[in-house]
């Protein structure tokens, strides 16, 4: 089972429930993978506090162009509809942030000409955090695509029980390569216009991928109603709502594990695992 953990916006405590999610099933005897999918911004360590037992580089395929066989045809450049290759009457140019890995380039080259090599974009770290496996991905710092990055986290994924993936926020390329392929998202939002606003763009992109999902209201108690009655205008149903807190605050800044010094907090958290499992074993 994997459940994705998204969020229309930053700061709506998307790791906090992914984390606490995670550690709650672990403490029924379920085996439980933790994927940080933020490889832009991983912070699920601090709470999960992991012990890392490997690291390995994340790569992708670039192309090498072979300047002794290139003929300057510029058929690679015209099959880069991402402007990649630019193709001069004396030099073929590869722009590697640009590049999508694709392989076409290489496959239309005439001469072979084309050759691929590795090239590191981030670091892979895994480790146990007690009964729970934790994967995150870290880019490195000038890297502008993080889907590739995602895709090796995923695929690092073990075998468990319940596999949950902590999406970066928003509703962009990184978030939906994250949540591609889930057998649930849920929608973490806060009771506020700025909430609401960011929710209604992260239930348009999991219904145009025809997902299963679900909304948890944190901070529940503040702002206002409108993401409730958005939530029963639209068909969507709560899974849970986290009542706004200071000692969940005080906990979470700490850098404590909640469920485990606010027994309020793991209690919902209790519940929205139950309901998960209602939902998918319908």
């Amino acid at each position: 089972m994997q459940i994705a953990i998204a969020s229309g916006k930053g700061g709506t405590g998307k790791t906090t429930v992914a984390t606490s999610l995670a550690f709650v099933a672990a403490r029924t005897g379920r085996s439980v993978a933790y994927l940080d999918c933020d490889v832009e911004e991983p912070n699920g360590s601090i709470f999960l506090r992991p012990a890392v037992d490997c690291v390995r580089p994340i790569e992708r395929l670039i192309p090498l162009v072979d300047s002794d066989r290139c003929i300057h045809c510029g058929e690679c450049a015209q099959f880069c509809c991402f402007g990649a290759i630019a193709s001069l009457p004396q030099k073929t140019v590869f722009f590697p942030e640009l590049c999508h890995s694709c392989g076409g380039c290489k496959l239309t080259c005439l001469t072979d000409a084309i050759h691929e090599k590795p090239r590191r974009i981030g670091t892979l770290r895994e480790g146990n955090s007690k009964p729970i496996r934790w994967v995150e991905g870290v880019l490195n710092v000038g890297e502008t695509m993080s889907p590739p990055a995602i895709r090796a986290v995923k695929a690092a994924a073990p075998p468990a029980d319940l596999v949950i993936l902590d999406a970066p926020p928003g509703t962009s390329c990184p978030v939906v390569e994250t949540i591609r392929g889930s057998d649930f998202v849920l929608l973490v939002t806060e009771p506020t216009p700025f909430g609401l606003h960011d929710l209604t763009l992260a239930v348009e992109m999991v219904r145009s991928m025809r997902l299963p999902h679900g909304i948890v209201v944190n901070r529940a108690g503040v702002g206002n109603g409108e993401v409730r009655s958005f939530c029963e205008r639209n068909g969507l149903s709560v899974f849970a709502e986290i009542p706004d807190s200071r000692e969940v605050a005080e906990t979470y800044a700490r850098g404590q594990t909640i469920v485990e010094s606010v027994p309020a907090f793991a209690k919902c958290i209790d519940e929205l695992l139950a309901r998960l499992n209602r939902e998918l074993a319908a």
